[in-house]
């Protein structure tokens, strides 16, 4: 990407600077974005409720570039302020517009979904300069309707392309890692069907438990903090047709036409969701006490830490094909990939020996590998078939997913972010199976953490 030059740095604004988002993922990826393209200018100007000095957030932003070894990267700050201001208001909003550096602005709204929705709601597209641009976090609503209510907020203050919905799971890298795959190679191009694959499974599993977030995530769970957004994402990315471009009008309309056609399998949300939660055990090297003994856990909502759903998407390409998407926490293994089964050969010769299961694809993600497990045969004996795994290395993918989502806001890229109606689809593709756990429909059970779920749910391919 090109940047910005020196004469005209963007003015990036974070609201709600003094939170973990801004510490943990916000600050260390601008650090490295300067810091691998020095000709950017930024103006970075923080803003939160809580009292900060300029010097303060100055020395908190060092901090920050100074932990991602990217100190460098401060001289590519044009300025550094900090407003004490309350967003969620319109006095706060106008106050924060009024002392905010020239320059194209950058809204991002590193605060809970429900305080950027009140903060929006406030203003008027009068209000904001030309070109503005606002980024919001996950999750955009809490159901289809208020996704819609939400969407209609935003759109009467700026143009689609200038509403970035972040989803990190959609990094640059990553994505064009896996359109690269399908769509670059004569091997996988004409093979990405249902005549052709059998199932696929979208997993990301996590070894890290509560880690502190009750707060957000005992009111989310795993189906809406990891199924919901990121992994339906990938599933439109990974079913898509083929777009004539990969530019941010035919990408999007081609994940949102894939996520139109997704329903829960043969709608019936009890046969085809799974949920539990953890309880006391040791996961990637640490005791954890049972989720619902987690500071401010309240174990009457039943928040799953572990959600499985299956789906299908109801076209040509695709019918017949189960999804199968699974998120959870305090698992035995951390696992990001996607794995693709294909269907095994139509005939075999007679005299080949031993099993002969479909080739998988996997796909893994941050860093990017892409594993091919293959039926060979060869060796002491030469009709023996047995697997074979052929590996390559892709690249750092979700590892950098924040400092692409941030090189892409200050460019003004929408493409990889999130398009109004295909965050309204993900809640209606998951509004049976809340109803049916609301309902009591689908048990919630117990895994030990440190396992990979309830000894009863299938064990991958």
């Amino acid at each position: 990407m090109s940047g910005e030059s020196a004469a005209s740095p963007s003015t990036l604004v974070i609201i709600g600077a003094s939170g973990d988002l801004t510490a943990r993922l916000l600050l260390p990826a601008l650090a490295e974005l300067l810091h691998t393209q020095p000709q950017r200018r930024i103006n970075l100007v923080g803003v939160g409720r809580t009292a900060f000095s300029d010097a303060q957030w100055r020395r908190r932003v060092r901090g920050a570039f100074r932990e991602a070894d990217a100190e460098d990267a401060m001289s590519s700050l044009a300025s550094t302020p900090y407003i004490t201001a309350d967003a969620t208001t319109a006095a706060g909003l106008r106050q924060i517009l009024r002392e905010v550096p020239e320059g194209r602005l950058v809204l991002y709204f590193a605060v809970p979904p429900s305080a950027a929705a009140e903060a929006c709601a406030s203003l008027k597209p009068s209000e904001l300069p030309e070109g503005t641009i606002l980024a919001l976090e996950k999750p955009f609503g809490d159901d289809e309707e208020s996704a819609r209510e939400l969407n209609g907020i935003l759109r009467a203050l700026l143009p689609e392309d200038q509403i970035f919905r972040v989803d990190h799971f959609l990094g640059r890298s990553t994505v064009l890692n896996l359109l690269g795959l399908r769509f670059a190679n004569r091997l996988f191009e004409p093979t990405w069907s249902a005549e052709h694959i059998e199932r696929v499974s979208i997993r990301f599993d996590e070894t890290l438990g509560l880690e502190g977030r009750a707060g957000y995530y005992d009111r989310a769970g795993a189906m809406i903090d990891m199924i919901q957004s990121h992994l339906l994402e990938v599933l439109a990315v990974f079913a898509m047709e083929p777009p004539a471009t990969l530019g941010e009008q035919d990408v999007r309309s081609a994940t949102a036409a894939v996520l139109r056609a997704t329903h829960v399998w043969d709608d019936n949300p009890v046969r085809f969701s799974r949920r539990a939660r953890y309880t006391a055990g040791t996961a990637g090297g640490q005791a954890l006490p049972s989720y619902v003994d987690e500071p401010g856990v309240d174990p009457a909502r039943d928040t799953e830490t572990l959600a499985e759903i299956t789906c299908e998407v109801r076209t040509s390409r695709w019918q017949g094909v189960p999804f199968t998407l699974r998120s959870g926490k305090a698992l035995s293994a951390k696992l990001a990939e996607i794995e693709v089964v294909m269907r095994p050969v139509r005939h075999l010769p007679v005299g080949f020996t031993g099993s002969d299961p479909g080739t998988v694809v996997r796909f893994s993600l941050g860093p990017d590998r892409l594993a091919l497990e293959l039926s060979v045969n060869g060796g002491e004996d030469p009709f023996a078939l047995h697997r074979a795994t052929l590996d390559a290395e892709l690249g750092l993918g979700a590892q950098r997913a924040y400092v692409e989502v941030l090189d892409a806001i200050l460019d003004g890229d929408a493409t990889l972010s999130v398009r109004g109606d295909t965050a309204e689809q993900c809640w209606r593709i998951l509004q049976p199976i809340r109803d049916a756990w609301r309902r009591g429909d689908v048990p919630l059970e117990d895994y030990a953490a440190g396992t990979e779920g309830p000894a009863d749910w299938p064990r991958g391919a």
